[in-house]
């Protein structure tokens, strides 16, 4: 399936004005990036053990898994025991495990009714599906021996070969072979990693769960302001720190007017992902439970079985947020010209650095930092800060390929020295020099950097502080 002429995204209407209907051969869809994970299970996750066991009470008879696979597809993923159960307790992971989480839409005018008619609304209808293509493709790591939680974000037109259909999108392998053949060409892409489990989440439940929670609250980066009448889009937020509803939180996500694209969409996402867990750990969230549960046994499809969703659930409710680390594929845009679309070209070498020290494929061999090497850029998150001054500290230190690039956004307190490339030792290499500042493993900085320094109000001088 080519994913090049793909039609603008669509609202959401209710499920009961859409007939069930079957994925054309022919769909073609122009996506956008949701939170699917971060809403569909970690905001789940965050809950306490007493909400986990009420879901395996409730959940102990019913299926999560909506759709069939073969016995080869079955096979695709490991068959090996992901979690124990100690006495009375809530299932523990029993070892690092790998989970496919993909996020899938599917429009009305894409699919047709059993009497092979596409049904003509006027716009473009999302209807509650788990084919198609992905809009958002990410694979987690839980490693209950390092305490840490991986996620690694996969650009949707990441450029693949796709076992049995050739080079495409990587979003088009849930559209030509569902999940299976999804986890095939991401293990291709990735080393050869393992795929333990997936789980599919389609657009209908973000915002419902958005709300189920009770919102979010989150730093909108900028104005956003656009309108689709073709599909009924409507944005428009305004910069800054605000409580979001679900509606709202979509607007976020699905903002177009990026000059990174679906990489901007990424790091939105990433960036909504912490406030996301800020808010689950909130305990009136208990109370909103059966909203929740509501939301996942309608809009999940998985073949975790409810003891490893338990288990994983626990792990993420214990997890420090420092231990959450969150990566996009490297790479580059490919120029539109040679390819006749727009492609994210994966950078084999660093994908292979990325994935022996986060998740533990290949040899990972001792670096030593030649700081010459390491590209630094500098965001400035107050307006009072002296980014000059940081670059010069740091070009006396030997890091000579340091730029001051764009401000960041978010008015920062804590100075963010990021791993853009989920390299952490240049980062902390980098902390070492400045002697000040927070080190995470996140993708939201400058991707032409190594290590984005994102300057808070610990870097400005004292002479510019407010008394």
């Amino acid at each position: 399936m080519n994913a090049e002429n793909q039609p603008p995204s669509e609202p959401e209407i209710p499920q009961s004005s859409v007939p069930s209907a079957s994925v054309s051969p022919v769909s073609q869809l122009k996506s956008y990036h949701w939170l699917w994970l971060a809403i569909g299970l970690v905001g789940v996750a965050m809950l306490s053990a007493t909400a986990g066991a009420l879901l395996a009470i409730t959940m102990a008879s019913t299926p999560l898994m909506q759709r069939k696979l073969t016995p080869q597809e079955a096979a695709v993923f490991s068959k090996g025991e992901l979690s124990k159960v100690n006495n009375l307790q809530l299932p523990d992971l029993s070892r690092p495990v790998n989970i496919l989480v993909l996020g899938a839409k599917v429009l009305s005018n894409d699919v047709a009714d059993d009497s092979g008619r596409v049904q003509k609304l006027g716009y473009h209808a999302l209807i509650n599906s788990f084919e198609g293509l992905t809009d958002t493709m990410l694979l987690l790591r839980f490693n209950p021996e390092t305490r840490k939680m991986v996620i690694l974000s996969i650009p949707r037109d990441t450029r693949v070969e796709i076992p049995g259909y050739g080079i495409g999108k990587i979003n088009e392998a849930n559209a030509n072979g569902g999940p299976a053949l999804s986890a095939k060409t991401v293990s291709q892409l990735l080393e050869g990693v393992g795929i333990d489990r997936y789980i599919t989440i389609n657009v209908q439940g973000v915002q419902a769960l958005v709300d189920a929670l009770g919102g979010l609250t989150v730093y909108v980066p900028k104005d956003m302001k656009y309108t689709d009448e073709s599909q009924h889009l409507y944005v428009n937020l305004k910069a800054g720190k605000q409580h979001l509803n679900g509606e709202q939180v979509l607007q976020l996500l699905r903002f177009r007017h990026d000059a990174l694209g679906d990489i901007g969409r990424i790091q939105r996402q990433q960036m909504v992902f912490r406030a996301l867990s800020d808010q689950a750990l909130n305990p009136a969230t208990l109370t909103r439970f059966p909203q929740i549960l509501s939301v996942i046994r309608s809009h999940i499809d998985t073949n975790l079985t409810v003891e490893e969703l338990l288990a994983l659930l626990g792990f993420a409710t214990h997890i420090d947020r420092s231990n959450m680390q969150m990566m996009i594929v490297p790479g580059q845009y490919g120029d539109i010209a040679t390819y006749g679309t727009s492609y994210w070209l994966a950078d084999s070498d660093r994908i292979a650095m990325m994935m022996a020290q986060h998740f533990n494929v290949g040899t990972q061999t001792a670096t030593t930092i030649v700081p010459n090497q390491v590209r630094v850029s500098i965001q400035d998150s107050t307006q009072r800060s002296s980014p000059q001054n940081i670059l010069q500290r740091l070009q006396h230190a030997g890091y000579s390929n340091v730029i001051v690039t764009d401000p960041y956004g978010e008015p920062l307190t804590v100075t963010r020295i990021l791993a853009q490339q989920g390299d952490l030792e240049s980062a902390e290499a980098v902390r070492k020099v400045l002697g000040f500042g927070e080190v995470r493993v996140e993708g939201t900085g400058d991707l032409n950097s190594d290590v984005t320094i994102q300057l808070g109000q610990d870097a400005v001088p004292k002479q510019a502080q407010t008394p």
